[in-house]
């Protein structure tokens, strides 16, 4: 079951309104902590949508993946930034191109682990911005077994920090999102349940 996240009220002035997503394709961002199934997920649900509307649809896979693999081992914090920038320029050249476009992980987690791993925060304010592009974000929930992912992985003792601090970014900046979870097939109903309420209104567009 999807659950959708709610933001506390908060004292003093109301927010400026947030800043509506681009038209065009729907982008949903899948983000989270390591081994809560993300990869997995946004091809699913890119393949679920695609036979559902009829759409075209892709999934965006994770740059730093390929990154680690080419080089052989994890970026230094002077490296983080380009890898954000190429991670959000494919999301935004799928998205020319599609429909529908699931991003598996976004800047804004290259912009988490900056700040938990190096005390560098200097990526958080684009991270965001970019973030905002995106129609919806689902926060994959961390009820999956950790397993090892070569260079990328650092162990389950940085789920919960990594996954409360996504979700506190996300609540803090106002962003729309939904945390999604369960096992298996459950995990994909979850996604499907939290983004076809977007579907209709880009279909009758």
């Amino acid at each position: 079951m999807a659950e959708r996240a709610r933001v506390p009220p908060r004292e003093g002035p109301a927010p400026a309104p947030r800043p509506a997503p681009p038209a065009g394709a729907l982008r949903i961002a899948i983000v989270g902590a390591e081994s809560t199934g993300k990869s997995t997920l946004a091809v699913a649900l890119a393949e679920a949508l695609a036979a559902s509307t009829g759409l075209a649809c892709t999934a965006v896979p994770e740059w730093l993946r390929a990154w680690c693999e080419r080089e052989g081992r994890t970026p230094r914090p002077d490296e983080q930034a380009a890898i954000a920038a190429e991670q959000h320029a494919r999301i935004e050249c799928a998205a020319a191109a599609h429909d529908i476009v699931v991003a598996d992980t976004t800047a804004l987690m290259t912009a988490v682990y900056s700040r938990l791993l190096f005390g560098d925060r200097s990526l958080e304010a684009m991270a965001i911005a970019w973030q905002r592009r995106m129609s919806i974000t689902l926060l994959t929930a961390v009820d999956l077994p950790w397993q090892a992912d070569g260079h990328q992985r650092d162990g389950p003792h940085v789920q919960a920090p990594v996954d409360a601090l996504v979700g506190d970014l996300l609540a803090a900046h106002r962003l729309p999102w939904v945390r999604v979870g369960g096992q298996g097939p459950a995990r994909l109903r979850s996604a499907l349940e939290a983004v076809t309420p977007l579907l209709p209104a880009r279909n009758a567009g």
